[in-house]
């Protein structure tokens, strides 16, 4: 027997995420935004859900890894400049500036899924052929009415063709990451805030406060789809990694601020050398702050600083 529904009953509201091409990511599971909408001239509400767990956005000492920020952050990137400003599919994105500040008492993990609002403004949106060539975005992200994290990023927008031109010399992508050297040894889990080897980005360089960048294409969430070069989140987990170790005598913290500025793309073929220095401990809220160079080639291709703070109360 059929029962008929009652009409007079509210649908319920649906929730699902955003199509993965989108944000550049060929996981389902990787994709964390759920929607979008604009509110005015060049400024947009973004939504987005955190898992409880996950296998590399740690989360250790009940709150959520920092670097889950970043890519909500980061996933915000393309979501707009495709959906928004019409950008289309097979475009790539080149940051030239990331800054990311997180309030950690916003961090902590609750018996649900994390819900994140992401207000979000465009500037300096210069367009090349009625497209989008390269944007500033400036996100305050809220959970429950309360301020989590404040980022802010320039980037390019660049079609195959300018694409190709930039990275010309270089073979294709399939074959230049089918031709990625294999990862170098991983410094130990602890002293960069690790609990396993496949997700720590540093290998020991045998001097003090020198690292060098190891790139692992076969990890699963770094490396979710082929690429010529190694991906900003991955430099950004390296700027954690290094602040991490450098705070190490400071106990258990949490990382609450980093700002990198990207000179170069970061090769395969060649060592990537990480060096910390300027490590200071910032009076207010016992931070300390870590700035970091990395040269390849004897090239500078990032500077960046990354703030350890101490873990919110329980």
């Amino acid at each position: 027997m059929l029962v008929s529904a009652d009409r007079h009953v509210a649908a319920p509201t649906l929730t699902t995420t955003v199509a993965r091409e989108f944000v550049h990511r060929a996981a389902f599971a990787e994709v964390f935004l759920t929607g979008w909408r604009a509110t005015g001239q060049d400024t947009f509400t973004v939504t987005a859900q955190w898992p409880r767990s996950h296998s590399f956005y740690t989360s250790e000492h009940g709150v959520h890894d920092p670097m889950l920020m970043a890519e909500t952050v980061r996933q915000t990137f393309p979501l707009l400049a495709h959906a928004a400003y019409g950008m289309p599919f097979g475009y790539q994105l080149s940051w030239s500036h990331f800054q990311l500040t997180l309030n950690p008492q916003a961090m902590r993990i609750e018996r649900t899924p994390a819900e994140i609002e992401l207000r979000v403004r465009c500037s300096d949106i210069r367009y090349q052929r009625g497209l989008p060539a390269s944007m500033s975005m400036d996100i305050e992200a809220l959970r429950d009415g309360a301020t989590l994290a404040v980022a802010g990023t320039r980037f390019g927008c660049h079609s195959p063709k300018i694409y190709e031109r930039l990275r010309a010399g270089r073979a294709g992508v399939s074959e230049v990451f089918a031709g990625a050297p294999r990862p170098t040894d991983p410094a130990p889990c602890a002293a960069v805030g690790r609990t396993r080897r496949e997700d720590v980005v540093l290998s020991p360089s045998g001097t003090p406060r020198r690292w060098q960048l190891r790139l692992d294409t076969d990890h699963p969430v770094l490396f979710d789809h082929a690429v010529d070069h190694a991906p900003g989140m991955v430099l950004l987990e390296a700027v954690r990694q290094a602040a991490t170790a450098a705070s190490a005598g400071f106990g258990p913290g949490i990382l609450t601020a980093l700002d990198i500025v990207f000179h170069r793309y970061v090769e395969f073929g060649s060592p990537c050398w990480l060096e910390t220095h300027d490590e200071t401990l910032i009076s207010a809220g016992a931070r300390s702050r870590t700035r970091i160079s990395a040269h390849q080639d004897g090239t500078p291709v990032f500077t960046a600083s990354g703030d350890i703070s101490p873990l919110p109360a329980q």
